[in-house]
């Protein structure tokens, strides 16, 4: 994805803010778990944390969550579903917290947006050392036919290859890599899936998949289009004609660690970070 499309998709969900908050999943605890399991403590940075979905996910867990989002939309609703969560206003590339504040930082749904240039440098300042990185997705399992079958009918703009558990780890391996010259800040990565559901009906999983990026920034005709092939594949299929059903789905979980760097390169790493948001 180009960079002008990237940013076009990443802030296309403010305007669907309230749908986001009421038909997102939530992630599997489990996937959680495992996220954090070789973080240094409890202290937990949710990036990119939309209407709270994560965050919700680490409050019952037990951590000690500061959330940071940089869509105001998305912002308030998490300050209204989480009124005791610490919420701030940043990004990936601007994060407003202090050096080595969190032992873990967190992105549901999210690191793909990052711009890992200036994010990596700015991730690895805010980590304590050994502290982790982790990105997590919720793929619909495409293992069962007839998720299978919504994904052909639905469309690779609205079911993406990141949105299943087929190619997600090809997609999202070196999603914590910068695309340029910048030296990593991360360690060798390490993937895991956890099984995970969402209760749905026909129409809210319609309005679920009308959440997504590439539906959001469709031109309304081609949108209706979309979401019409949607509703007439899952009428057609007994699985999801009658009152509720399970969307089977995994969490997919990359998890990585902060490299422990002298502190000269950590000094050249940050100036050149800083460059860099100077040149934009």
């Amino acid at each position: 994805m180009e960079q002008d499309e990237r940013l076009l998709h990443a802030s296309s969900f403010g305007a669907a803010a309230v749908a986001y908050a009421e038909h997102r999943p939530d992630y599997a605890q489990t996937a959680v778990r495992w996220a954090l399991e070789s973080a240094p403590g409890p202290r937990v940075l949710d990036l990119g944390a939309g209407t709270g979905k994560l965050t919700a996910t680490l409050v019952a867990l037990g951590a000690e969550v500061i959330a940071v989002e940089p869509d105001p939309a998305m912002l308030t609703e998490l300050c209204r579903s989480l009124p005791a969560v610490r919420a701030l206003s940043g990004s990936a590339e601007a994060i407003p917290l202090p050096d080595a504040s969190v032992d873990a930082v967190l992105a549901g749904n999210a690191m793909h947006w990052f711009d890992m240039a200036v994010a990596g440098p700015e991730i690895a300042r805010v980590l304590a050392p050994g502290g982790i990185l982790a990105g997590l997705w919720n793929v619909m399992d495409d293992q069962v036919d007839w998720v299978a079958g919504l994904a052909r009918v639905s469309g690779s703009a609205a079911i993406g290859p990141r949105d299943t558990p087929t190619s997600w780890r090809t997609e999202t391996a070196d999603m914590h890599l910068p695309k340029t010259g910048v030296a990593a800040r991360f360690g060798s990565p390490e993937q895991a899936e956890f099984p995970h559901g969402q209760r749905r009906t026909a129409d809210s999983l319609v309005a679920t998949i009308a959440t997504r990026a590439g539906v959001l920034v469709m031109p309304e005709q081609e949108q209706q289009a979309t979401l019409g092939r949607i509703r007439a594949f899952l009428a057609s299929r007994p699985e999801t004609t009658r009152g509720e059903f399970t969307l089977p789905m995994l969490t997919g979980v990359l998890r990585v660690r902060r490299l422990c760097l002298d502190g000269r390169q950590d000094v050249a790493n940050r100036r050149i970070g800083d460059l860099l948001r100077e040149y934009e």
